[in-house]
């Protein structure tokens, strides 16, 4: 096996190790110390690849963004009819960080609780995705709100807060997911008013009850 291939191996098992660390002890117990114990690896091997703590903590991030963004990807790729592709991944990715309770999204509180620092990753990949939902989107205020809903469901849940049941946030996501069920508000039709300028269209009257 020739260095490259070795150093792979070497990473993969640490990153494993340190997943395996934080959805069993809590990122609070993620240590040097406890990977080299989790992984096998000697504590010289694994600093030989990771000098620091933090430096985990930024393989565990970029190892968490490639999987979801992996799945992203696939998800478009099936549901390539979608309306709405860009938008309705980015909800199944979201589903999809608390359809397993242990899954690589928990490494990312770990990075952020220790190196609040790295969410300008996330931030910018965030920037970027927000930016294609509302170029593909009718009403992109809409669309970004279906988002906001689904970030806000997976969050929730993966920290404990969420006070739904899991068949409860299931349906949700499904809804989300319905473009049917988000119809666009047509605007309000404007009228010439004395001036010649534009006004808003009368309201009309209420009924008495």
């Amino acid at each position: 096996m020739d260095n490259t291939s070795r150093s792979e191996r070497t990473r993969s098992a640490v990153i494993q190790a340190a997943l395996a660390i934080i959805a069993r002890d809590g990122p609070g117990r993620l240590t040097l110390d406890a990977i080299a114990r989790e992984s096998g690896i000697s504590k010289g091997g694994l600093m030989h690849q990771f000098r620091t703590k933090q430096a985990v903590l930024r393989a565990l991030l970029d190892h968490q963004i490639a999987y979801f963004e992996d799945f992203s990807r696939r998800y478009m790729v099936a549901h390539d009819d979608a309306p709405q592709p860009n938008l309705a991944a980015e909800i199944a990715t979201s589903r999809e960080t608390i359809a397993k309770p242990h899954s690589v999204a928990m490494a990312l509180f770990s990075a952020v609780a220790e190196e609040p620092g790295l969410m300008s990753v996330t931030r910018a990949s965030d920037a970027q995705k927000i930016a294609a939902i509302k170029a593909e989107a009718d009403d992109p205020d809409l669309a970004v709100l279906r988002w906001s809903a689904a970030r806000g469901l997976a969050l929730t849940s993966l920290l404990g807060l969420c006070p739904l049941a899991k068949a409860e946030r299931e349906r949700l996501f499904e809804r989300l997911l319905d473009d049917r069920q988000w119809s666009t508000l047509p605007k309000p039709a404007k009228i010439k008013n004395a001036t010649g300028g534009s006004a808003a269209a009368p309201r009309p009257p209420r009924k008495k009850g």
